[in-house]
């Protein structure tokens, strides 16, 4: 088998992630990843066997200085691939776009980065087939990705005539220490819609979506409350049944113990997940109702590893090597243990 090779650049809480789920597919090989200084990651890339290269020239001395081999330069690494899965912080992947398109690569972006940029955004049950074969794809942002995932749902089933959801973002990852609020919940943005409703419309075209969003003093998950007028009449039970179709979508209980987001990473680490991640939407199913034909429900959504199943599948669908939505999804579930 020819095995599609992926550099990833970036190698922070997105690209580690990404880096280690290339690694477990049959299909694709990491054949290097980038990092801008000399770190715990940048040491930890190097003893899990993965080639490291310098983000820029000027820090190639600064990782030898430290003790740790490196390979060469981004421009290096993106000589030896065929797609490269951008994860450096929003902002930089554009500029980052010149380099790959004259090193002649594929590149997929992250959710921080405009749609504008990109050819399609991309969530793998949603809109697989718009990324067949495409230069530039973006993966849309951890909040897209699950509103995205159980909207898409919803719409393909009973037909979604408009959405409305508020958004609790969580505060910042946890490791990082720079970021706030620590006792507040703030406005973010303080006016309506939030930039979520018209991102996931990139995915989404046909449906309405207006989103409000607010920050909140964690740093384990975000939370969704969401509204969707069906077209088609539903029940409780259908709705169930139709978000239960999906292994990217786990249908948590309240009355079980799974009562928060912390509860809810704690089973993830139970079940041996790496690094306790939970890649799936988690829905409450206690939540879910239908009044009038609308159904409300909530959801969570682990910001750290949502996006990671959607990266492997854009690798499969912007280079060609799988045509199949269905069939590349399968695969990097039973791979990431989305079962």
């Amino acid at each position: 088998m020819v095995k599609t090779r992926v550099a990833v650049n970036g190698y922070g809480t997105i690209g580690k992630r990404v880096a280690d789920a290339i690694s477990k597919q049959g299909d694709m090989q990491v054949v290097g990843v980038a990092k801008t200084k000399p770190d715990f990651g940048a040491a930890l890339s190097v003893k899990k066997g993965f080639r490291l290269f310098a983000a820029a020239c000027e820090h190639y001395q600064t990782f030898q200085k430290a003790g740790l081999q490196v390979s060469g330069v981004v421009e290096d690494m993106l000589s030896g691939c065929d797609v490269v899965v951008d994860c450096t912080p929003g902002g930089v992947g554009a500029k980052n776009k010149a380099v790959y398109e004259k090193a002649g690569v594929k590149a997929i972006f992250q959710g921080g980065e405009k749609h504008e940029l990109v050819e399609a955004s991309f969530v793998a049950e949603a809109n697989y087939a718009e990324a067949l074969g495409k230069k530039f794809v973006r993966v849309v942002s951890c909040n897209t990705t699950g509103l995205s995932r159980t909207i898409g749902y919803l719409n393909n089933s009973f037909g979604a005539k408009k959405v409305r959801a508020t958004i609790v973002r969580r505060a910042a990852d946890p490791g990082e220490t720079k970021k706030g609020p620590i006792n507040a919940l703030m406005p973010d943005p303080a006016k309506i819609p939030s930039h979520h409703g018209p991102d996931v419309q990139t995915v989404i075209r046909d449906v309405p979506v207006v989103t409000a969003a607010m920050v909140a003093s964690t740093t384990l998950m975000h939370l969704h409350l969401v509204n969707v007028e069906l077209r088609l009449k539903a029940s409780r039970d259908s709705v169930i049944e139709c978000l239960s179709q999906s292994k990217r979508i786990k249908l948590v209980e309240a009355e079980s113990g799974l009562d928060s987001t912390a509860a809810l990473l704690e089973f993830a680490r139970d079940l041996g997940r790496e690094r306790g991640d939970m890649p799936e939407v988690a829905v409450w199913r206690d939540s879910v109702a239908v009044v009038d034909n609308e159904v409300y429900f909530m959801q969570a959504i682990h910001q750290e590893s949502i996006v990671v199943p959607e990266n492997v599948d854009a690798v499969r669908a912007i280079s060609g090597s799988e045509r199949e939505a269905a069939r590349s999804i399968a695969i990097t579930n039973k791979s990431l243990g989305l079962v």
